[in-house]
C-alpha cells in the first residue's frame, strides 16, 4: 500500500506545479475549432444512425436487394426454364444467341404523369438550341463589326495615301511649271498651298471656261486623276515612275500606266 502511494505523485509536488503550458499565439483557438468540428461530425453521425427511414427509402432498399439476388428454384418461371434445359448464365433462345441478363427494371417513383420526362427533355433541348443560336448570332455580330472596322481602316488608309500622292503631284507640278516659266497654274489647286492663300495679285480677266473644275466639287481621287493627266500631257512626267520622258512615244512604251495600280 505504501509502495503504491509512493508511486503516485503528489498533486502539490513540483511535477504538477512547474508544468509549462504551451502558450503559442492562436493555438487555443485552433484547438477550440478542432473540438467543435469533431463534435459536429459526431452529432451528424448520430443523427444519421437514429434517423428513421422513410417508406420510400425502405422500398428502394428492398427493391435493390431483390434485384441483386438471382432467381432460385423456388421461382416457378425459373423452374420451368430449368425443366426445358436452361442453365444459369446461359443465353436464351434455341441457338443460345438471346439475352443473358434480364431486362432492367426502371421504376417510376415520381408523381409526374406519363410523358413528363420527355417534355422536360424537349424543353432542355430547346433551351440549349436557343443558347447556341444566341452564341452564333453574337459571333456573327462580332465578325461583322470586325469586318466593318477593317473596311473603315482600309478606307482611311487609302484616303491618307491619296492625299499624299496629291501633295506630291502638286509639288511636282509647281516645280515643272516653274521650269517652263509658267507663272500661274492652270487651276489654283494644281500647286501646293496656292489654293489656300489669299489673292496676292490681280489676274488678267479671261472668259470663263465651261470645262473649268471647281476645287470644292472634286474629290481627292478626282483631283489626283486630273493632275496626273495634266503632268503626263503637259510635261511628259509620271508621278508614279518619278521620271520625265523625252516624248509621248517614250512615255507610252516605258511607263506602265497612268494610275498607281498600274505600277504595283
Amino acid at each position: 500500500m505504501k509502495l503504491n502511494m509512493a508511486e503516485e505523485e503528489d498533486y502539490m509536488s513540483d511535477s504538477f506545479i512547474n508544468v509549462q503550458q504551451d502558450i503559442r499565439p492562436g493555438l487555443p483557438m485552433l484547438r477550440q475549432i478542432r473540438e467543435a468540428r469533431r463534435k459536429e461530425e459526431k452529432q451528424q453521425e448520430a443523427n444519421l444512425k437514429n434517423r428513421q427511414k422513410s417508406l420510400k427509402e425502405e422500398e428502394q432498399e428492398r427493391r435493390d436487394i431483390g434485384l441483386k439476388n438471382a432467381l432460385g428454384c423456388e421461382n416457378k418461371g425459373f423452374a420451368l426454364l430449368q425443366k426445358m434445359g436452361y442453365k444459369s448464365g446461359q443465353a436464351l433462345g434455341k441457338s443460345g444467341d438471346g439475352i443473358v441478363e434480364p431486362i432492367p427494371l426502371n421504376v417510376k417513383t415520381g408523381k409526374s404523369g406519363l410523358g413528363h420526362e420527355a417534355l422536360l427533355k424537349r424543353k432542355a433541348e430547346e433551351k440549349l438550341e436557343n443558347y447556341r443560336r444566341k452564341i452564333h448570332m453574337k459571333n456573327q455580330a462580332e465578325e461583322t463589326a470586325a469586318e466593318q472596322f477593317r473596311l473603315r481602316f482600309k478606307h482611311k488608309h487609302d484616303e491618307v495615301k491619296l492625299e499624299g500622292d496629291l501633295r506630291r503631284s502638286q509639288r511636282a507640278c509647281q516645280q515643272l511649271d516653274t521650269q517652263k516659266n509658267i507663272q500661274f497654274p492652270r487651276e489654283a489647286w494644281y500647286w501646293l498651298g496656292l489654293e489656300e492663300e489669299t489673292e496676292e495679285e490681280e489676274e488678267e480677266e479671261k472668259e470663263p471656261d465651261e470645262d473649268e473644275y471647281k476645287s470644292e466639287d472634286l474629290s481627292v481621287l478626282e483631283k489626283l486623276q486630273i493632275l496626273t493627266g495634266y503632268l503626263r500631257e503637259e510635261h511628259l512626267y509620271c508621278i508614279w515612275c518619278g521620271t520625265a520622258y523625252e516624248d509621248k512615244e517614250d512615255l507610252s512604251s516605258n511607263c506602265p500606266g497612268p494610275t498607281s495600280a498600274d505600277h504595283d
